[in-house]
């Protein structure tokens, strides 16, 4: 059981692709602050680092996981980011999914074997508002804005065991609305050169989730007019527990590594 619970535990530390600093509360040379102006990333944590505690049917194992691990029991991840800013209001698209499998014998008389599958997803909802925008020593914009909004969480962990006749499915589905709140800086440092650091807070208790934090900071490097590239490095971190039919249910989570993202402006 243990051994079990260690590969499908392992295939749930790669869950937390997640929210991306951004540089779009500053306009780019040119652009109408009047107008709208939209811009959408694509964007990947990659977890150098991931530590804690799962709980799948009451049994929890303590993980202590390097990228590589994560890496070997990916099946498919996508996450994207759209913003339309308009003066000094912006709204927020925020989505994520994230799945993961693993499966294997485990030693038992009778060759059991068990299939994990791990699914995550979230949706949020934000707006934003440009609190600071002015000019720095070195001539360059500097702005900070504030975020708040919802976000929907899907989080699945099942287990399937077979001995060798099927048994119950251990784990399950959970879904959950959280209130989010959050705040970024951004630097223009020349051209083609932006700073960006953020912090986002998720959950506050609302749906069995204590908080969820996650931290960036990074640059931003624009190559082309309308194209950037994001290079930086993240902390995440969330505090989930609930009680399903087959027992606690728990992800007490911390990760870091570097995110890197591509975004498009329009």
């Amino acid at each position: 059981m243990i051994t079990k619970t260690r590969a499908l535990l392992a295939a749930v530390a790669l869950g937390a692709f997640s929210t991306t600093a951004d540089a779009e509360a500053i306009p780019l040379a040119g652009q109408s602050e009047t107008e709208w102006r939209h811009s959408l990333a694509l964007y990947a944590f990659l977890p150098a680092r991931t530590s804690g505690t799962s709980t799948i049917a009451g049994t929890s194992v303590p993980l202590d996981l390097d990228l590589s691990d994560a890496l070997n029991l990916l099946d498919f991840a996508l996450a994207g980011r759209y913003e339309a800013w308009r003066g000094n209001w912006g709204f927020i698209l925020d989505a994520n999914y994230v799945g993961l499998e693993a499966d294997g014998a485990l030693p038992t008389p009778g060759g059991a074997t068990f299939k994990a599958d791990i699914r995550q997803k979230w949706l949020g909802l934000l707006a934003s508002y440009k609190v600071l925008d002015a000019i720095g020593n070195n001539g360059q914009r500097y702005a900070f804005d504030l975020q708040f909004g919802a976000r929907y969480n899907k989080l699945r962990q099942e287990v399937t065991i077979s001995a060798p006749a099927p048994l119950p499915v251990l784990g399950g589905d959970v879904g959950w609305w959280e209130p989010v709140i959050g705040a970024r800086g951004t630097w223009v440092l020349n051209d083609q050169w932006t700073a960006i650091a953020s912090l986002d807070l998720g959950g506050f208790g609302a749906g069995g989730n204590d908080l969820q934090v996650g931290a960036n900071i990074g640059v931003d490097w624009r190559p082309w007019k309308k194209t950037s590239l994001f290079f930086g490095w993240r902390y995440y971190s969330i505090d989930y527990s609930t009680t399903l039919s087959t027992g606690p249910f728990a992800y007490d989570v911390s990760q870091h590594g570097p995110v890197l993202g591509v975004k498009f402006r329009f």
